[in-house]
């Protein structure tokens, strides 16, 4: 059957021919590919701008993480409720494997079954001491370096990534950006007309830029982890996808590696994810939204928002939102809003 990009392109076009939209309306179904796109498989994912949560205390949504909690929800409480599963998955890791029991909830999580769970765990752990160790030993050192004054050195963790040298003239603060919430979830923002994605992809191969999305899954991973343990709240990471200044499908390549890199998402970071956001859709796409979310797995519907963010929109590159206390609260507070 025909994936979401597909069946997307294809009603959007029967809309295009019934209203009789001028030829180059037509631009706008490749829009809507793209939001098809970077909804099913998040990727070019950022880097934190180096700021900590503030440690407020948070208040419930009702919109669930990818699988297993809310966002806001205890550690302990959600530990205490899967124990059984977490601990039969703690005599499943082989000595000399670091995982912590926040890691091993999120995958209990995702699991409830024990076995599936084992067998999630096992191919997860496979990866990370096989084709990925380079990318999580990486990530690991990168973290630790970032975090050893007791604040977050961005410089530090982007030089390590994976072919650093050529990527990083692509993918930078300017169209990435990973930002903290009050209550310390990680909202990482994307606004894909600011990646040249052709010139990238002429200078670095499918596998380079999947490794790099990876490294950057694997330090968000890291924090989020990290802070469940230390804040007692289940630390998930929000999707905000901006799709403002997009006027063209991304680049083949390119969406080969944001494919194949979140094709492991859920395998290698279960409930990790929380909601997508789709930020400033084109005006002649809000009318089709009703269209849209049914194009979706019923588990991305769940989490799945169209909004308009003024704050974001009103950015001509994302870089305030790192440099500019007052850009980035009045966004983290846009954010919130427009959260159920």
């Amino acid at each position: 059957p025909p994936g979401p990009i597909a069946q997307l392109t294809a009603q959007l076009i029967c809309l295009v021919r019934v209203r009789n939209m001028r030829p180059s309306n037509l631009a706008a179904v490749a829009v809507a590919g793209l939001v098809a796109l970077v909804t099913c498989a998040p990727g070019a994912e950022a880097f934190l701008d180096g700021r900590t949560a503030a440690g407020r205390k948070t208040s419930s949504s009702r919109l669930q993480a990818a699988t297993g909690y809310k966002l806001g929800a205890k550690t302990t409480g959600t530990l205490l409720n899967n124990r059984y599963v977490v601990e039969t998955l703690e005599s499943a890791v082989p000595d000399g494997v670091k995982m912590s029991e926040v890691a091993l909830l999120r995958f209990a999580l995702a699991f409830p079954d024990v076995k599936e769970a084992e067998r999630a765990l096992k191919s997860a752990l496979s990866w990370r001491r096989g084709a990925g160790k380079n990318i999580v030993d990486s990530a690991a050192e990168a973290v630790a370096t970032a975090t050893a004054n007791g604040g977050w050195d961005n410089e530090a963790v982007r030089d390590a990534a994976p072919h650093a040298a050529i990527i990083n003239k692509y993918i930078g603060p300017k169209s990435v950006i990973t930002l903290s919430t009050d209550d310390g979830d990680l909202v990482y923002v994307i606004r894909a007309s600011a990646i040249d994605d052709k010139k990238l992809m002429d200078e670095a191969t499918v596998e380079q830029v999947c490794d790099f999305f990876l490294y950057a899954k694997e330090v968000h991973n890291l924090v989020a982890n990290a802070r469940s343990e230390q804040t007692g709240r289940m630390c998930s990471v929000i999707f905000a996808n901006d799709i403002s200044g997009v006027r063209k499908a991304p680049d083949r390549r390119f969406s080969k590696a944001l494919t194949s890199s979140s094709d492991r998402y859920e395998d290698l970071y279960p409930s990790l994810a929380g909601p997508t956001m789709i930020l400033n859709l084109p005006f002649v796409l809000q009318a089709f939204v009703g269209l849209l979310k049914p194009l979706f797995p019923k588990s991305v519907q769940e989490r799945l928002v169209f909004k308009r963010a003024p704050v974001l929109a009103g950015l001509t590159e994302l870089t305030p939102l790192a440099t500019s206390e007052r850009t980035k609260t009045s966004f983290v507070k846009e954010v919130k809003t427009l959260l159920p």
